[in-house]
């Protein structure tokens, strides 16, 4: 009898042991959609319009985000590691500027480094795209969003 004890308490111990182990392990998430690189490379600036934009890499899900002069996609990711607060790990935007009738003028991707917005990919070397205050309100959040904020 004592030996099936002792048997059940490793076992016990085992478990234990592996639940432990099993919730310190990172968990990530992806929220958002930013097309591809390789998706980008289909749209042909000065000839695709909105609808074959559409039709290549899809529109933007949040009608806030598309606009008359750009398009926005954002993707974000995310990790949690066991009972802390997730963490935003990396936020990418790309934005897809349109000229008065309806051409792509300019494909960009921006990222976040160290704090700051910084293009990662640009087809069109011209000044930047418009609207560019809106990629830094959409970048500059990581970090800065609290639980007492959602509170007050």
């Amino acid at each position: 009898m004592a030996k099936r004890d002792a048997r059940w308490a490793r076992w016990i111990a085992v478990g234990l042991l592996a639940g432990a182990m099993a919730s310190c392990s990172p968990i990530y998430r992806n929220h958002g959609y930013a097309p591809s690189d390789s998706d980008l490379e289909q749209i042909l600036v000065g000839v695709d319009s909105r609808a074959s934009v559409a039709e290549l890499v899809g529109s933007p899900q949040v009608a806030g985000v598309m606009r008359d002069d750009a398009w926005y996609y954002v993707a974000s990711r995310t990790r949690t590691v066991a009972y802390r607060a997730p963490e935003e790990i990396g936020r990418e935007v790309v934005a897809i500027s349109f000229d008065e009738g309806g051409t792509v003028s300019n494909i960009e991707r921006f990222g976040l480094e160290d704090g700051r917005v910084i293009a990662l990919n640009r087809r069109v070397t011209d000044d930047n795209i418009k609207g560019v205050s809106f990629i830094r309100q959409l970048l500059g959040s990581v970090g800065q969003l609290r639980a007492e904020d959602l509170i007050d």
